[in-house]
């Protein structure tokens, strides 16, 4: 019985995607005498949360006395953008509160589950966890780990070559180049180096209907980039732009660009820098220094590889080439395989 009514949590927390910024996906049902009283779910990062909305969506609150909420994750106690959903459920007269998965983020932590205790509430935690868990990867990598969700994206030729030598390429078709813009939505920050920037020349948006746009993050050690004032990053206000760099002439950016100085722009401090910001997921976009640069690093999570039926060779540019020495092969494991119109996807995490 558990199980079916926190299958319909999911089913409400889903209704958020896209729109809850950093804040989890959440859904809430409310059942009495085995009957669906009220739904909620959290809408909109800063809005009431999916507890309060299903108290108050309910049209016959004399029954929410002795009921039984499901809620996807552990509810919170403490004041933020909204007031504790813990006091709502006491002051609505639940009685039961069931628990798909508690809170990783360290404001809750337990903290909600032991406060409903106290004032003579039932919980019961961990129904359904694991598909739970799937609402909010992100979120809770973040809290788990203490960093960004890391994912490498590229797209390549048969022949592993991502471009020309020195030239902007395109290498998957129509389809592919539309689901990767797409995938972008899915992460807060897209990052790139300064080659690809002067090289592609692109906005890096999402065409995903997202409530915050995605943070741009640019690694350019010797400030190429800041010297070129027509690229499309600098031409329009869509969304805020970081570049990390060593050098210590900086041009006037535009008001929605960010320059950090630092003595050596290293994939640990730029994770660090992000980490401090709160941005739970990146999509590393490359190029192949770029990728080679995380790789070596051990701070990434999954790689995503568009692959299209395409040869290039000669002295093209290869994926995560670099003239590091390597001395070990990495394995990739729950590795995915899906056709984009003629290009492939594959996805693949670390073991």
């Amino acid at each position: 019985m558990h199980e079916t009514y926190m299958s319909l949590a999911i089913q409400e927390a889903l209704k958020g995607a896209g729109k809850t910024f950093t804040n989890p996906l959440v859904g809430a049902v409310i059942v009495s005498e085995n009957q669906v009283i009220a739904t909620g779910s959290h809408l909109a990062y800063g809005q009431p949360h999916a507890e309060r909305n299903a108290i108050s969506s309910c049209k016959t609150p004399e029954k929410l006395f002795n009921s039984t909420i499901y809620v996807t994750l552990e509810p919170c106690n403490h004041y933020g953008k909204q007031p504790p959903c813990t006091n709502a459920i006491v002051e609505s007269g639940i009685k039961r509160v069931v628990i798909g998965q508690l809170d990783p983020n360290p404001l809750v932590a337990g903290q909600g589950k032991h406060f409903l205790e106290e004032h003579g509430i039932e919980v019961i935690s961990g129904v359904m966890t694991k598909e739970v868990r799937k609402l909010n990867p992100f979120y809770n990598f973040f809290y788990e780990h203490q960093r960004p969700y890391i994912t490498l994206k590229q797209a390549i030729s048969l022949d592993g070559k991502i471009a020309l030598a020195g030239k902007r390429t395109p290498i998957t078709g129509e389809a592919a180049v539309k689901k990767n813009h797409e995938e972008r939505g899915d992460y807060q920050a897209i990052l790139v180096g300064n080659q690809t920037v002067l090289t592609d020349n692109p906005t890096l948006k999402t065409t995903k209907d997202v409530l915050v746009p995605t943070l741009r993050v640019i690694l350019d050690r010797t400030g190429r980039t800041l010297n070129h004032p027509e690229l499309e990053l600098f031409q329009e206000d869509g969304g805020s732009v970081v570049i990390f760099t060593e050098s210590k002439a900086v041009a006037k950016m535009p008001r929605w660009v960010e320059v950090i100085s630092l003595p050596e722009v290293t994939i640990k401090c730029v994770i660090s820098e992000l980490t401090q910001r709160g941005i739970q997921s990146v999509y590393v976009e490359g190029g192949a220094k770029i990728h080679d640069a995380f790789l070596a690093s051990g701070l990434w999570d999954e790689v995503i590889t568009y692959v299209a039926p395409k040869l290039i060779g000669g002295n093209s540019t290869a994926s995560f080439s670099s003239e590091r020495a390597v001395r070990f092969v990495t394995d990739l494991e729950n590795l995915a395989v899906e056709t984009i119109g003629e290009d492939l996807r594959i996805s693949g995490r670390r073991a």
